[in-house]
């Protein structure tokens, strides 16, 4: 019994072929747990479509990625003075975003990240005059634009990555390679006529494994069913049972990710409205489970467990069976499966 994520591979590929053909050159990335696949897998799946360089978070994903990957591997957390050391091959890249970071990767592959406007890290306009000193003692494989989802104040694009070619030009760095992210497959193809010397690399991740929301599924087995009636103590708390129905345990508990949730940026009236009703009812122990059962959302009866979930289902609905298996809404990067089965 356990927690599965189904994946209809022939659908899965069929999509990454898409991206492949709107992207050429990409740069497969496998962060985090893997976008919810794994590191294994999906370094499998980016050397069936040949890419010839992987990225990855850190230095320790890095680590366990040389045995599964041959090509080479971009790290793309920055690279800091004082970091723990990590034994890694040549064909390993490291990002790096300060003249600092330069000084102390001397005879290291690197790519330099530019500041956009995330204002998350980069080297600015006024690092540009020193970065010519600093690069005569690195490999430098090309510099790299991280781009915001959401465009505000009307700011284009592709706008902002010309605006960074021009000031590397005009700087006399040299610019045969430029790795982006959060393009179009268009608005590559408008930089890439603007600038034919300039080989552009799209980093995706999300896109690529997870464009496609119909080609995967999770869904957890049922393991006991237990008939309550109103008033009925259960649980770890022994809190009462509301009204009449089932209480039924399933594969899927917080070791699995199940009720952790990343906080969402609410844009409109009706999700904040949505929101503040979210939270209305978790003070009163309502909270909504992933696990969809007769075409509904099921309650959680309780806070999740480490490795199943109790769930409420009222006595007017039949209940699931023993060994049935309940869909489950799961967010793919904080989603721990048991088991993966293609199908």
């Amino acid at each position: 019994m356990a927690l599965t994520l189904y994946v209809d591979t022939a659908r899965w590929r069929a999509h990454q072929q898409s991206v492949l053909q709107q992207f050429p050159g990409i740069v497969p990335v496998c962060k985090g747990n893997g976008y919810g696949f794994g590191h294994e897998r999906l370094a499998e799946e980016a050397t069936r479509i040949g890419a010839d360089v992987l990225a990855v978070g850190t230095t320790y994903e890095a680590a366990r990625m040389k045995d599964l990957f041959s090509g080479d591997l971009l790290v793309l957390t920055p690279f800091r003075r004082g970091e723990e050391p990590v034994p890694l091959p040549d064909r390993v890249i490291r990002s790096v975003s300060s003249i600092d970071g330069l000084h102390g990767l001397a005879g290291a592959r690197v790519v330099i990240e530019v500041m956009s406007s995330m204002k998350r890290h980069g080297v600015s306009e006024h690092d540009l005059p020193a970065l010519h000193a600093a690069i005569e003692n690195v490999r430098l494989e090309g510099f790299a634009i991280h781009l915001p989802l959401d465009r505000a104040d009307g700011i284009d694009a592709v706008e902002e990555v010309i605006a960074w070619m021009d000031r590397l030009r005009s700087a006399g760095l040299p610019l045969h390679t430029m790795l982006v992210s959060h393009l179009k497959s268009d608005e590559l193809a408008r930089l890439q006529q603007q600038f034919p010397q300039t080989r552009f690399r799209a980093r995706i991740g999300t896109r690529l494994w997870l464009g496609d929301h119909e080609s995967t599924q999770y869904r957890g087995s049922v393991l006991d069913v237990t008939r309550v009636v109103k008033g009925d103590r259960f649980g770890y708390r022994q809190q009462k049972v509301a009204s009449d129905g089932y209480l039924v345990v399933v594969a899927g508990g917080t070791s699995h990710g199940v009720g952790l949730e990343a906080p969402k940026a609410l844009h409109g009236v009706m999700p904040r409205a949505k929101g503040v009703a979210r939270a209305g009812l978790a003070t009163v122990n309502r909270n909504l489970s992933p696990f969809v059962w007769a075409g509904k959302q099921r309650w959680f009866a309780e806070p999740p467990h480490m490795q199943v979930s109790i769930l409420f289902v009222p006595g007017d609905v039949a209940a699931p069976q023993v060994g049935d298996e309940l869909v489950a809404h799961l967010r793919h990067t904080t989603t721990q499966f048991d088991r993966m089965l293609d199908c």
